[in-house]
């Protein structure tokens, strides 16, 4: 069985961060539904992001919340607005803060495609 979350992940592991964009509206959205978010449309296509983004908030973990995440405690997690508009989380280079230009990057971390943002310049 194929999870909804699949095409993401794929593209995580390719590289890319992807996005769904409704069909009838055009609404972007990063989180994986059967349906857009603002008109209920249920054809919903998968887009290529450019990479690029604009931190919105951020936090440092320093308890990871599982033992998976133990060995990469103290780590930085942000809300980021990509260029095409939706917003999504991801790990960050330390430091990074709100308002910062960001691009992403990629990682593993136990066999799972990760996203991590860093400074864009």
């Amino acid at each position: 069985m194929t999870s909804l979350a699949t095409p993401f992940n794929d593209g995580l592991r390719a590289g890319v961060v992807l996005f769904q964009s409704c069909c009838a509206c055009g609404h972007a959205q990063t989180l994986a539904r059967y349906a857009c978010q603002r008109c209920g449309h249920e054809r919903l296509d998968w887009r290529d992001a450019v990479g690029t983004a604009t931190v919105r908030a951020t936090t440092v973990v320093a308890r990871a919340p599982s033992e998976d995440f133990r060995a990469l405690a103290p780590y930085t997690l942000v809300i980021v607005q990509l260029d095409e508009g939706p917003r999504l989380m991801g790990h960050a280079a330390a430091g990074v803060q709100i308002g910062e230009r960001v691009r992403a990057e990629f990682f593993e971390h136990l066999g799972r495609p990760l996203l991590r943002f860093v400074p864009a310049a």
